[in-house]
């Protein structure tokens, strides 16, 4: 499991306590909430491989976003990144 910190000014900080209440929950509550959206498009994309393939499907969300990652369906947004800035044109 990955811990990630960041760090902020007091300026930032008193900008933070103005728009929201308790700071860490917010970061805890964004994070949970991309992991989840990114969970679901990498499921429906790995499902949509699998089923047009003939690919039997893994068992469960952890298996299924491994599966994704190994049979090359997803890649991750840095990859993507290095891909589009290698590409045609650049």
């Amino acid at each position: 499991m990955a811990t990630y910190t960041i760090t902020t000014s007091e300026n930032d900080e008193k900008c933070l306590n103005y728009g929201i209440v308790g700071i860490q929950t917010w970061i805890d509550n964004a994070v949970a909430t991309q992991i989840l959206v990114s969970q679901q498009e990498i499921i429906a994309k790995n499902t949509e491989h699998c089923n047009a393939n003939g690919v039997a499907i893994g068992v469960g969300v952890t298996a299924q976003v491994a599966q994704a990652y190994t049979l090359n369906v997803v890649k991750t947004a840095e990859q993507r990144n290095a891909d589009a800035s290698s590409g045609p044109g650049s």
